[in-house]
C-alpha cells in the first residue's frame, strides 16, 4: 500500500538554524510533494531565505534532517544540491555582470570534449529550453546590459539547464513588472504540470492565492502552519503570517492640499544606455498635504527622473523648484537639506552594506550637533536614536544596532532606510518603491506612515510598479511612458484598465491635460 511519505520529494524535518543573536530557524518541519506549488510564506526576518538555504547548501543546520524521495542526504554545499537535482533563483541574482547571458547560464556546469569548451552545444540545449518554456532572452548580450526582469530568466535558464526537478524561487516578483510578474506565475504553473516541484519564497498574498497550491507559514523562526490555498484566504493567511488582523485596504481622509513643494518644469535628463533621452520636458508640480504617484512600466524614465531629481544623474534641461528655490544645479547634499529619499536600489543608493545598522540610521545626519561633539562622532546618541527607530520601525536583526547592514533580511533593510527617511522630517519625501520586498504586516505600517505625513503637510512623490500601491495611495497618478507625461489621473476616477493602458501608451492625454499642474 502507497504511504503519504512517497509523495514527498522533499521533507525538512525539525531544522534549527542559529546565527549570532538569533534563532533564524527553530525547529521547522517542511514537505514539498511532487508537482505542486508550495509557497512559503512569512514576515521579513521570519526565516525563509534561511530555510530555503539550508536546503540549497549555503548554510548547515545545528539540528535537523533533510529527506529527498524519503531518503537521507547531506547537502554540504550548492553542488551538492545541484546534485540532487535542487536549483534556486535567489532575492539579490548571482550572475557576473561582465558576462554575457550565455556564460552567466553555463558557468559551472560547461560541457567539455578534451579539454575544449563545446559553447554551440550548450547554446542549441539554453536555445531548446527558451523555446520550450517562453524564456526569450539575448544569450550574447552582457547581464549588466539587460533589464531586472531578464537577468531573472537568465536565473531561471541557468536552473533548467541543470536539468533540477525542484526549484527554489526566493522573492522571485520583488522586482519585476505586473506583466513580467503574470508571465512568471505562468511559467511557474506549467513547471509543476510537467512534475517538477516548486518551493515560492512570497510576501504578496494575491500571488499566493493564484499560483500555490499549498502554503506553510512561519513567524518569527516558528513554523505556525500548512494550509491548502483552496481552503483559505488572503485575510486568514495575513492574519497566520502576523499574528493578528491585518487592514489590507489603506485608510486615508481627503487631502488638503496647499502650497507647492516641488515644482518641476520641462525636465529632461538623458539616457545612460539611448541615445534618445530617458526624461523628455517632464512638468508637474507636487503640493504639501498631497501623495503625488508617478506610475508605468519599468523602464520608462521612472528611475532617471528620480535620479535628476535628487542628482544622482545630471539632467540637461529644464528647472526643479524645492521650496521656493531652484536646485538644478544643487549638490545632492543641497538637495537634501529639504528631501528625504527613499531609493530604488536599497543596496547601490540606500545602505553601505558593510557599516553597521546604526551607522546607516545616521548617514545624512552624522554631522549634525546631537550626533556630534568637536568633529568626533557622539556614539551614545547614535547608539539611542538607532535603537529608538529599530523599536518604532520593527527593524529585526539579530544583533540590534550593532547588526551589518549586509547580514539583515531585504525586508529588514528596507524597513532601516523608511525609518531613517521618514524621521529625518523633510518637507518633500520622495519614495520609490518603498514596499518592495515587505510583508503585508510592514507594507500596512509604512503606508500608514506615508499618509500620517502627508496629513502632517509633507509633499510625497510615491514611485510605484504596484497598481494596487498605487490605486491605494495615491491622491493623483502620473503615468510615464517613454520618458513623458501621458496622463493625470485621478484614483477615484479610474481603474485599472485605463491605467494600463495609459502605462501600455495606448492612451495619452493631450497638452495642459497631461502637465501635472
Amino acid at each position: 500500500m502507497k504511504t503519504v511519505q512517497s509523495d514527498n520529494v522533499i521533507e525538512m524535518l525539525h531544522i534549527t538554524k542559529e546565527f549570532p543573536g538569533i534563532i533564524a530557524n527553530d525547529d521547522i518541519t517542511l514537505q514539498l510533494r511532487r508537482g505542486e506549488v508550495h509557497a512559503l510564506l512569512g514576515e521579513n526576518g521570519a526565516g525563509k531565505s534561511t530555510l530555503m538555504s539550508v536546503l540549497f547548501g549555503l548554510y548547515q543546520p545545528e539540528k535537523g534532517i533533510i529527506k529527498k524521495n524519503g531518503q537521507e542526504v547531506k547537502i554540504n554545499d550548492p553542488n551538492d544540491a545541484t546534485a540532487l537535482g535542487i536549483g534556486m533563483v535567489h532575492q539579490h541574482f548571482k550572475l557576473i555582470e561582465v558576462f554575457t547571458v550565455l556564460d552567466n547560464i553555463i558557468l559551472g556546469a560547461e560541457t567539455t570534449k578534451m579539454g575544449f569548451l563545446q559553447k554551440k552545444e550548450a547554446r542549441k540545449k539554453v536555445e531548446a529550453l527558451s523555446e520550450k518554456y517562453g524564456l526569450k532572452v539575448d544569450l550574447d548580450a552582457k547581464v549588466e546590459d539587460i533589464t531586472v526582469g531578464m537577468q531573472q530568466r537568465v536565473e531561471i535558464l541557468k536552473m533548467l539547464y541543470r536539468d533540477n526537478e525542484i526549484l527554489i524561487f526566493d522573492e522571485p516578483t520583488a522586482v519585476l513588472t505586473p506583466q513580467e510578474i503574470d508571465e512568471l506565475l505562468i511559467t511557474m504553473r506549467a513547471f509543476a504540470d510537467e512534475g517538477k516541484s516548486i518551493l515560492f519564497i512570497s510576501h504578496k498574498l494575491n500571488e499566493i492565492m493564484q499560483v500555490a497550491d499549498r502554503v506553510t507559514v512561519l513567524r518569527k523562526g516558528k513554523y505556525i502552519g500548512t494550509v491548502e490555498t483552496k481552503d483559505t484566504d488572503k485575510q486568514s493567511l495575513s492574519n497566520m503570517m502576523v499574528g493578528r488582523p491585518v487592514q489590507l485596504e489603506v485608510v486615508k481622509d481627503e487631502a488638503k492640499p496647499t502650497g507647492t513643494v516641488l515644482h518641476v518644469e520641462n525636465l529632461t535628463v538623458p539616457s545612460a544606455t539611448h541615445k534618445r533621452n530617458a526624461v523628455n520636458g517632464v512638468s508637474f508640480d507636487v503640493r504639501a498635504g498631497e501623495i503625488v504617484c508617478i506610475a508605468g512600466i519599468d523602464g520608462n524614465g521612472q528611475s532617471e527622473l528620480v535620479y535628476g531629481l535628487t542628482g544622482l544623474e545630471k539632467s540637461s534641461g529644464g528647472t526643479v523648484t524645492l521650496c521656493g528655490k531652484d536646485i538644478s544645479h544643487a549638490t545632492i547634499r543641497q538637495r537634501g537639506e529639504n528631501m528625504s529619499h527613499i531609493p530604488e536600489d536599497r543596496h547601490k543608493h540606500g545602505l553601505i552594506l558593510d557599516f553597521t545598522l546604526e551607522q546607516n540610521m545616521v548617514l545624512q545626519r552624522f554631522q549634525e550637533p546631537q550626533f556630534q561633539h568637536f568633529g568626533f562622532i557622539n556614539a551614545p546618541a547614535v547608539r539611542e536614536y538607532s535603537d529608538r527607530l529599530i523599536e518604532q520601525y520593527d527593524v529585526r536583526s539579530g544583533q540590534g544596532s550593532i547588526t551589518t547592514a549586509r547580514s539583515m533580511s531585504g525586508g529588514n533593510q528596507q524597513k532601516a532606510i523608511i525609518a531613517r527617511e521618514l524621521d529625518r522630517d523633510k518637507p518633500l519625501i520622495m519614495a520609490v518603491q518603498p514596499t518592495r520586498g515587505l510583508d503585508v504586516g510592514a507594507i500596512e505600517y509604512i503606508h500608514g506612515q506615508l499618509v500620517a505625513a502627508r496629513d502632517a503637510g509633507h509633499a510625497v512623490l510615491l514611485v510605484s510598479l504596484e497598481l494596487d500601491e498605487v490605486m491605494s495611495l495615491s491622491d493623483r497618478i502620473l503615468v510615464m511612458y517613454e520618458g513623458e507625461i501621458v496622463g493625470e489621473l485621478n484614483p477615484k476616477e479610474t481603474n485599472v484598465q485605463e491605467l494600463g493602458l495609459y502605462m501600455a501608451g495606448a492612451k495619452r492625454q493631450t497638452g495642459k491635460e497631461a502637465k501635472g499642474a
